[in-house]
């Protein structure tokens, strides 16, 4: 799955929650929460992706650069 960095940074911030927060939050480490926000990664375990967007409180389409047909 390709996670939309840019738009988990957006909703995390607006929710001013700091990148400690969303570690606690996912029990995902920090560094693979940033680099997924930066971009570098391109593709992420499906599970992955949904334990942010539960985080976050907002659908996994909310955080994905999934294609719509």
């Amino acid at each position: 799955m390709k996670p939309d960095g840019p738009a988990i940074r957006r909703i995390r911030r607006a929710q001013n929650l700091g990148l400690r927060t969303l570690q606690k939050l996912t029990g995902l480490d920090r560094g693979y929460l940033s680099r997924i926000e930066r971009g570098l990664i391109h593709d992420a375990a499906d599970q992955r992706v949904q334990t942010i967007a539960d985080a976050l409180q907002v659908k996994r389409v909310a955080i994905t650069q999934e294609e719509k047909t």
